[in-house]
């Protein structure tokens, strides 16, 4: 259900095309967030990912967020189609979102997706709990990026953090 209602969600903040409320990912994206996998499965790939918000100081408890993680895809797979995965997670102890982008390197990574397709670009967003609206502007604001398949083929064919954030900017 939790999927449904954030599709649902996704289709309401798109028609009214966020004018409410401003989000931008590359508020939330740095350039030390960006990482380029060579994972052979989906938990190795969200590991690194974790790992990597975990250096940056991101996460306030590393196994808490991994398994909240974890947990999430157990309800249903984060893996959009398209070659993507937006897996997730909101804690009640961050005060902000942050975002880490995985790039798989080579052979896409199963993962369950909606459309049976391997996955080569993770986008892992984590927050705070209590901001539910705010996350679904991110959220959405990332959806609609990906659908644009140029800026997917460009992402792929990144070959360091900056091109990738750059590729955000404004969005």
């Amino acid at each position: 259900m939790e999927q449904q209602e954030e599709q649902e969600a996704l289709a309401i903040l798109e028609r009214i095309n966020l004018r409410k409320k401003p989000v931008s990912i590359d508020k939330y994206l740095k350039a030390g967030s960006v990482s380029f996998l060579h994972a052979t499965t989906r938990d190795e790939a969200l590991r690194s990912l974790v790992d990597l918000l975990d250096a940056q100081g991101a996460l306030q408890d590393k196994e808490e967020y991994f398994q909240a993680i974890l947990e999430r895809e157990k309800i249903v797979s984060t893996g959009v189609g398209m070659g993507v995965a937006i897996p997730h997670a909101k804690l009640e102890k961050y005060d902000d979102f942050f975002i880490a982008i995985g790039i798989q390197q080579g052979k896409g990574i199963e993962w369950n997706s909606l459309d049976g397709a391997p996955v080569r670009l993770i986008i892992m967003i984590g927050g705070p709990a209590r901001q539910q609206t705010e996350y679904l502007y991110i959220l959405s604001k990332i959806t609609m990026a990906i659908k644009d398949e140029e800026r997917r083929k460009k992402l792929l064919k990144a070959k360091n953090a900056q091109e990738v954030v750059a590729l955000f900017q404004g969005t």
